[in-house]
């Protein structure tokens, strides 16, 4: 257990950094200094202990991302019960489920989602309040609550008579074994667990956060008044960890999107903000190097010149600086996670020097597993894993070079799944090590390479093992692919699915009849980089964009050989 805490830490960093920008709505252009954010959770407070709220009882949240929503997840935690964020993504019926499940006895959301949910589904909530200015919308018996909230001001002056100071910035003994947080995953069998996770799980990944440096420069990628553009889902671990919680911690300024914007409006916003800071999902990068970096390196003088080596360092050079200033000119890291990352914009990122850095983790260690500085990023990898914190080791008699089961142990790691111990045992060893299903290798370092899905993992017909990811990193570089699943037909053979870059198609006129003779191209071309055993038999056009997770991976299952033959 950590001799840290987060809640002070948050105490801490509200107080010292008080006069300071903490969250700005992006659209709304309506920001909170520290002491605003810590007065709106001190009114929450107020209204919980009106509403009985007691240590371990789930307030449920959903919505885009706003400052109200990150301020009811602190004052949340900071009172001593249970945050359960919801993924806005997810369906009405999910909603419902998570939200009965978890025995939520307040909700919070965005309006809209008020227009999907009927009161008598969710029949333990007592009151539902709305995160544009935290009215109350519904209350299941009475008006007592929607009243006090209506006379929040006059209840709040009453309750600090003299005004809320600094020395006001004091919350309860919260231990750091107890739950603070019951993440719901998106999952990819199609049915959602809800991840325990504590005050410790959080204090760990917001500690190292708040330390991790380059060790080239010696600064620290979260510092105070540093500047974070969220626009990942803060419901998801990753994102809320990194471009919320950390943040926080250290006197940042978070300015928040609501959710994945178009390009863009995304770039406008990077040119408006100057992020120093960018924690994104691989898409954003891969776009922005197949549309606009990959065009410019195999058409016209700058193909020739780059053959060039003294001409070819001139334009990697100008390049970097081009996507630098992109991003608002002041970034000083790229963290890259949630999703594997293409390896050929990986290694060219990486050839131009640009800051990147690709971590690991899931829900279960709230997220972090491993990471390296940018400085220290080895290709192909995903960091090195956090040894101060964890311990992983790879189910394999020889980890370096035969893949095993990851697994993990350590102060990230959940307590469990909500009310299933079935699901918790299948994960969470006698011994306590976390079996995460995904395969990889590791350096003596402790630097860690993904290979594939436990799960998705395909044995040949020659006793081989066949990583589909792997196959489809190759085939998503080939000419006017823009993703693909790799599948077991059945009989030893294997058959992509290949969803058509129909924009590119569009723009370069190539019809779509021409389209299943290009791809029978990019098969024999692919097979050519594989060894036997892994080529493909046969590739299909698939019309429409794969179903994704909210954090953009694919949803496999529902590609199954024997359902798509239906």
């Amino acid at each position: 257990m950590l001799q840290e805490n987060l809640i002070r830490i948050y105490e801490r960093s509200f107080r010292e950094n008080r006069e300071m920008s903490a969250l700005t709505d992006y659209f709304k252009n309506e920001t909170f200094s520290y002491y605003e954010m810590a007065k709106e959770i001190a009114k929450l407070h107020l209204l919980f202990r009106k509403a009985g709220i007691e240590a371990g009882d789930k307030i449920a949240l959903i919505g885009r991302n706003n400052p109200r929503w990150c301020i009811t997840y602190i004052a949340t935690i900071t009172y001593g019960a249970v945050i359960v964020p919801i993924l806005q993504d997810f369906t009405p019926t999910d909603i419902v489920h998570i939200v009965n499940h978890s025995e939520s006895r307040l909700l919070f959301l965005g309006d809209n989602f008020w227009d999907v949910i009927e009161e008598e589904q969710i029949r333990q909530v007592e009151a539902v309040f709305s995160l544009t200015d935290f009215h109350a919308i519904y209350e299941r018996d009475g008006k007592t609550l929607t009243k006090y909230q209506r006379e929040i001001v006059r209840n709040y002056r009453a309750a600090y008579p003299r005004g809320f100071s600094i020395n006001d910035i004091r919350y309860p003994e919260i231990p750091n074994d107890r739950v603070c947080l019951l993440n719901y995953t998106s999952g990819t069998t199609g049915y959602s667990k809800g991840v325990m996770l504590t005050v410790n799980n959080l204090t760990g990944n917001v500690l190292f956060a708040s330390t991790a440096l380059n060790t080239q420069t010696g600064q620290c990628y979260f510092q105070r008044g540093g500047r974070t553009l969220s626009f990942l889902p803060l419901a998801h671990a990753y994102g809320c960890a990194f471009d919320f919680l950390a943040p926080l911690a250290v006197g940042g300024h978070i300015t928040l999107l609501g959710r994945i914007p178009s390009p863009k409006i995304l770039l406008e916003a990077m040119a408006s903000v100057q992020p120093t800071i960018i924690c994104c999902v691989p898409m954003i990068l891969e776009k922005v190097y197949r549309r606009q970096v990959l065009p410019l390196l195999e058409k016209g003088p700058m193909s020739i010149a780059m053959k060039i080596p003294l001409v070819n360092t001139a334009i990697h050079s100008a390049i970097r600086k081009k996507l630098m200033d992109a991003f608002g000119g002041n970034v000083s890291i790229f963290i890259v996670g949630g999703a594997p990352m293409n390896q050929e914009t990986e290694a060219f990122l990486m050839k131009i020097r640009f800051p990147i850095t690709i971590g690991y983790g899931m829900t279960e260690c709230a997220p972090l597993i491993s990471f390296a500085p940018d400085n220290e990023f080895k290709a192909g990898s995903c960091g090195r894993y956090l040894a101060d914190l964890l311990e992983v080791r790879i189910d394999s008699a020889d980890p370096e070079r035969t893949a095993g089961e990851i697994l993990v142990r350590g102060e990230h790691v959940m307590t469990g799944y909500y009310k299933n111990e079935r699901d918790t045992k299948k994960v969470l060893d006698a011994d306590g090590w976390l079996h995460t299903g995904d395969m990889g290798t590791m350096d003596p370092d402790g630097t860690l390479y993904i290979r594939g899905r436990s799960k998705t993992m395909i044995l040949s017909g020659s006793g081989q093992n066949i990583y589909p990811e792997e196959i489809e990193d190759r085939l998503n570089n080939m000419y006017l692919v823009l993703e693909s699943l790799v599948l077991d037909a059945g009989g030893g053979r294997l058959k992509a699915l290949v969803v058509p870059d129909w924009e590119q198609a569009e723009a370069e006129g190539v019809d779509k009849e021409a389209l299943p003779e290009i791809m029978q191209r990019n098969l024999t071309e692919l097979n050519a980089q594989l060894a036997a055993y892994e080529r493909v038999a046969e590739i299909a056009i698939y019309p429409t964009e794969f179903e994704k997770t909210p954090k953009r991976s694919i949803k496999r299952y529902l590609y199954a050989p024997s359902l798509l033959d239906r």
